[in-house]
């Protein structure tokens, strides 16, 4: 008996069905999802225990853009050019990452749990994601439409978006834009910093002799207060940070206004420059504070922590009293406070032979973590159970 050929329209629904396969795979081939190389990792508790009295270079990984908040849930997390690395805070070994090869990151932040991130894929950054810090397990996705050189930053339950045009405030647990706000008409935004104080912009505007410092409210994006600050003659005004106080570096000094009203609470006279002490001094007006010849800001319990060209203070944002000084080569860890014996709250310091805890009230020392051949200056540190991370302009460092 001979075979007959089958109908007609079994060929088309083949040829159909091997066409909509052939489309699938090249719209595959240039989607996101194939351009992306990513891993998880499980979850663990965290590390116990504390730094021990003599610590040494256990790991370090170079990065560029380093976020001011880096650490995590037990991570270090380092941006590339098109990546995130978590690293394990102890041991330095890539815990998870988060590679694209069709768009380059244009910044990110570890804040809540979460690292958020923002990649630029046409010119403009316009993929907001977020990440599990401790997994890498992606937790939300939106589109944005900021410009090509936004920058990101990040406080608890606030990351900021800025540009020289404006910012935009995203909620980093859910993928919603809280608020946005631009630079006054024929003005640049020059600084931006977010912090526990609020949303700090710093604004110049053509044949203004000063630049105005506005506070915004991070949750609603009221304006709290603005001021205007004189250009000191042959310098110029920066701003440090917004954490429990705003403050900017104008010529010599550094200037901090409360946050409730925006009335002067310290005038600082800036150290000389010895050359050793510089910091990051990228100068470039990204808001995260390491500009102006490495001027550092922070906050622990009730107290502002300032750190410039190797002098730490401790103010009270209250009164602008300095309740101690000391020298440093960077600032404390702040976001996750020690305990001295008697159990009162103390910070990690990094100093000339290591880092010192001192009381955070009265800056006493409590207890020491020496490194062989000292640490180098302008450095953030971290601490996650015995280990300490010290971050740099262009790299960190793990200790244990």
């Amino acid at each position: 008996m001979a075979l007959r050929p089958p109908p007609l329209r079994v060929w088309v629904w083949t040829a159909g069905a091997l066409v909509l396969a052939l489309v699938a795979v090249l719209l595959y081939r240039g989607s996101s999802v194939a351009a992306t190389d990513s891993t998880t990792a499980p979850a663990s508790p965290l590390p116990g225990g504390t730094p021990a009295g003599q610590v040494a270079q256990a790991w370090s990984a170079d990065g560029r853009d380093l976020p001011v908040q880096l650490v995590q849930e037990g991570r270090v997390v380092v941006p590339g050019e098109r990546s995130l690395v978590a690293h394990d805070a102890v041991s330095g070994e890539e815990a998870w990452h988060y590679r694209r090869d069709d768009a380059e990151l244009c910044g990110a932040t570890a804040v809540d749990g979460l690292v958020v991130a923002v990649f630029r894929t046409a010119g403009r950054c316009d993929e907001a994601l977020a990440l599990d810090a401790a997994t890498g397990v992606r937790q939300w996705t939106r589109n944005l439409s900021l410009r090509g050189d936004a920058t990101i930053q990040g406080t608890s339950q606030a990351v900021l978006a800025s540009s020289t045009t404006g910012v935009v405030v995203i909620d980093p647990t859910g993928d919603n834009v809280r608020w946005r706000t631009a630079a006054d008409e024929g003005c640049r935004l020059t600084d931006t910093a977010v912090g526990s104080s609020g949303v700090a912009l710093l604004q110049r505007c053509p044949g203004s002799d000063a630049v105005r410092l506005r506070l915004f409210d991070s949750f609603t994006g009221q304006a709290r207060w603005s001021r205007d600050v004189a250009v000191p003659d042959g310098g110029e005004v920066t701003l440090v940070g917004a954490d429990r106080l705003v403050t900017v570096a104008a010529g010599g000094t550094l200037l901090a206004s409360r946050p409730d009203d925006g009335s002067e609470a310290a005038a600082l006279p800036l150290p000389e420059g010895d050359g050793d002490g510089d910091g990051d001094g990228d100068g470039d007006g990204d808001g995260d504070g390491d500009g102006d010849g490495g001027i550092l800001q922070g906050g622990a319990g009730d107290l502002a922590l300032l750190w410039a060209r190797g002098t730490l203070w401790a103010v009270d944002p209250a009164t602008g009293e300095v309740r101690w000084e000391r020298p440093a080569r960077g600032l404390p860890a702040t976001a996750d406070a020690a305990k001295t014996a008697a159990g009162d709250v103390a910070v990690w310091v990094p100093e000339e032979g290591g880092f010192v805890l001192r009381d955070l009230a009265t800056g006493e020392e409590a207890g020491r973590a020496d490194v062989d051949g000292g640490l180098e200056p302008g450095g953030r540190t971290s601490v996650t159970g015995p280990a300490l991370v010290y971050r740099l302009e262009d790299r960190v460092l793990g200790y244990r």
